[in-house]
């Protein structure tokens, strides 16, 4: 390992854990791990691995969104990716992770009790590369897939539109339960020529809020935005009757 006095107080068995990934060659994690602040060289930091785990992130994001989404066109794909590897994704998932004890930083950073998001970003983007260079590319997609799962599904819900509402649920559901959502009609109301319905979402026997819309496709997205919502614990959005 380093004779650097602060990478060797770094705990690499603690990070794999938190990483869930036993790295063969932990000079990569160490780079990984290493700001310019703390690298006795530039070509020391994990700058050049930052470089290249945007790339294989945005990669394995995109096979993600491909296989999730078949009804998406490619510009809901792209607003949806945009969002799961920007800078402040990757820092919320590199906090997730508590990587923040085991940044080798230099002396002036270390006495700030927070890491700026972007040292945070930065070294999420390392680590993808780290593992990509010791395992391989399935390697980096075991690591990359189950922590962007969810980032993939908040930002198709809430950046791409309601038009999309049932795809998320189902593929939800489809993961998670292993069975598929029903959409029973509860109410219409109004004259023939300007009707509204109502639709709740049935999974198993959890019947969730129902939601009124303009046509029973309509209110059958609603009534999945509310369903997604209720899951995750949220207030439903579509609540009363919408003219």
């Amino acid at each position: 390992m380093s004779d650097d006095p602060v990478s060797d107080a770094v705990d690499f068995d603690a990070c794999e854990v938190a990483l869930g990934y036993r790295f063969r060659d932990r000079g990569l994690l160490e780079s990984a791990l290493t700001h310019a602040s703390g690298a006795d060289h530039r070509l020391g930091s994990n700058e050049r691995m930052e470089f290249l785990g945007d790339a294989i992130l945005g990669a394995i994001v995109c096979e993600q969104l491909y296989d999730h989404f078949p009804d998406f066109l490619e510009g809901d794909l792209t607003k949806v990716k945009s969002v799961v590897v920007s800078r402040q994704t990757c820092a919320k998932l590199s906090k997730r992770l508590g990587l923040q004890p085991f940044l080798i930083l230099g002396k002036g950073m270390t006495t700030s009790p927070t890491v700026p998001p972007s040292v945070m970003a930065d070294v999420f983007e390392s680590l993808v590369a780290a593992i990509y260079l010791d395992g391989g590319r399935d390697a980096a997609a075991e690591f990359v897939m189950p922590l962007t799962l969810r980032e993939i599904e908040h930002a198709a819900a809430e950046g791409v539109g309601g038009e999309n509402f049932k795809s998320l649920l189902q593929q939800l559901v489809q993961r998670e339960e292993g069975t598929t959502p029903n959409y029973c009609l509860l109410d219409e109301k109004g004259p023939d020529h300007s009707k509204v319905f109502q639709v709740a979402v049935q999974i198993s026997d959890r019947r969730f809020t129902g939601a009124w819309g303009k046509t029973k496709k309509e209110a059958e997205q609603r009534a999945a935005a509310n369903a997604l919502a209720e899951l995750e614990g949220d207030e439903p959005p579509y609540l009363g009757v919408e003219a």
